[in-house]
């Protein structure tokens, strides 16, 4: 039978082989499109990611299932809340206990934790997903993301153990807070349900509740409070730092430069945020002014671990004194550890910095940290994203000035407490008006991928040139 009397005798068949072979092409296409982007463009395949992230988690939002009156949520509502899941920041617009259903609550939790894996982590994994393989230039991004924590060849590894980590430390901590939520009075499935919840928002700083007055009412519960420190505390630190605890434990020369400065400047700034809150707010009769001097020292240590992105709150942000909203902003654009589910310029970018005045200081030709030089090129990367992050907050908080009428020290905390992914509020957010709204997602959404993916963007993009112009320096300062 010749291929022609084939054709002619069973059209079926041959219209089901052209769609199957049409569908195939199309899948082809899009991996052939994402092999292209994880090979060239590491950024652009983070952006990609996450844009899709967000599109599907405002689909779901949008659903009449997803809201408690069985309605269509507004696209900016639903937008906004998908954007703040995803990049695990935690700001608002409406009340997740009240407006959202189980449902709701779910496609919550779900997009913090595929936003808490970080941008190139995500980016990856998508690849992955897509291509079944990661090429020689997708390799070394993951690895870059990971800080160099294993060869190229255990790149597939070092993401698995990503999502290990990440599942095993949310499981601890959901089966220290469930026993707490049972001794309160609640049913199983409403304490297994808000100790996964809380878990998984702590873990991956987000900061969302499904109590519709948040943990105010577990204020002096230190059983609820020091799960959820531990596991901000945790999540802020990042992956790297992670596996380098899991492989060497407490054994400091074996660490990493990295894991040293991170955890060393995020002690400092625990520390000095909780002295500093506790001495600012300790006679504000508004806060804690009224509290015994062991919930005020609680208050202190747990308002300075979640400004730094964690973004629960056990005090109305409108009550603290200016200075101290102040110091909020300046711990909240500060941020946690890189490749970690916080926000901020990250604390190693700080460290940097600081290293180098030091240097500048003593008239030394280097900058250096525990035996090891830090190379020139890390500065740049330093004063980037600080010079990015700051004129992001700026150009926002312009823009929500003008939009909201608001006064400037609120406007400037809800937008440091976006672009850094906090997610304490002044309740600003849900105040303002669509087109604000919109603009407060844009810059959390820049402010979890802009700084991350401009950082790996500069560090793995060097150019070779050939010549060298004479030195003249400017005069500084």
């Amino acid at each position: 039978m010749t291929q022609s009397q084939s054709r002619t005798r069973d059209p079926a068949t041959w219209q089901s082989v052209q769609t199957e072979r049409g569908s195939l092409w199309i899948f082809t296409g899009i991996r052939d499109f994402v092999d292209n982007i994880a090979n060239t463009s590491p950024a652009r395949l983070a952006l990609t990611a996450y844009c899709l992230a967000i599109f599907l988690f405002t689909g779901l939002l949008s659903l009449p299932a997803a809201s408690a009156d069985g309605g269509v949520t507004p696209l900016y509502q639903a937008l906004f809340t998908a954007v703040s899941a995803v990049c695990v920041t935690g700001l608002t617009v409406v009340s997740t206990a009240v407006h959202w259903t189980f449902f709701g609550q779910l496609v919550i939790l779900v997009g913090i934790f595929v936003g808490g894996l970080g941008t190139l982590t995500l980016a990856s994994l998508l690849a992955l997903m897509v291509s079944k393989r990661l090429g020689v230039r997708g390799k070394l991004i993951a690895q870059e993301a990971m800080n160099n924590a294993g060869r190229l060849g255990e790149v597939g590894t070092l993401l698995r153990t990503v999502i290990s980590t990440s599942v095993t430390i949310e499981a601890i901590l959901a089966i220290a807070l469930v026993p707490r939520f049972l001794t309160l009075g609640e049913g199983f499935w409403e304490a297994l349900w808000h100790g996964v919840f809380y878990s998984i928002s702590s873990f991956n700083n987000a900061g969302f509740t499904p109590h519709s007055d948040g943990i105010v009412p577990y204020q002096m519960d230190l059983w609820i409070l020091v799960p959820l420190m531990l596991g901000v505390f945790l999540g802020s630190l990042g992956f790297p730092v992670m596996l380098v605890l899991r492989r060497h434990g407490l054994r400091w020369k074996k660490w990493s430069l990295h894991t040293k400065l991170t955890i060393q400047v995020s002690l400092i700034l625990l520390v000095a945020g909780s002295v500093l809150w506790a001495l600012m707010e300790w006679d504000n009769t508004r806060t804690i002014a009224n509290m015994s001097v062991g919930d005020k020292i609680t208050h202190s240590i747990f308002a300075s671990v979640m400004t730094r992105s964690g973004g629960f709150n056990l005090v109305d942000q409108n009550h603290m004194d200016a200075t101290t909203r102040l110091l909020s902003d300046a711990l909240m654009f500060a941020g946690g550890g890189s490749a970690s589910t916080a926000g901020g310029i990250k604390v190693t970018t700080i460290a940097v910095m600081f290293l180098a005045i030091v240097a500048e200081a003593r008239g030394d030709a280097d900058v250096k940290a525990y035996g090891r030089t830090i190379p020139e090129g890390t500065m740049r990367v330093a004063i980037s994203v600080i010079v990015a992050g700051a004129t992001l907050v700026c150009v926002a908080a312009f823009l929500l000035l003008s939009i909201s009428g608001a006064s400037l020290d609120r406007v400037l905390f809800e937008t440091i407490s976006a672009f850094a992914t906090v997610g304490l509020s002044t309740n600003l957010s849900a105040e303002l008006p669509p087109a604000g709204v919109y603009i407060l997602a844009a810059v959390m959404f820049a402010g979890r991928i802009g700084t991350i993916t401009l950082a790996s963007a500069l560090a793995l993009r060097q150019r070779r040139q050939l010549f060298h112009y004479p030195e003249e320096r400017p005069i500084i300062g």
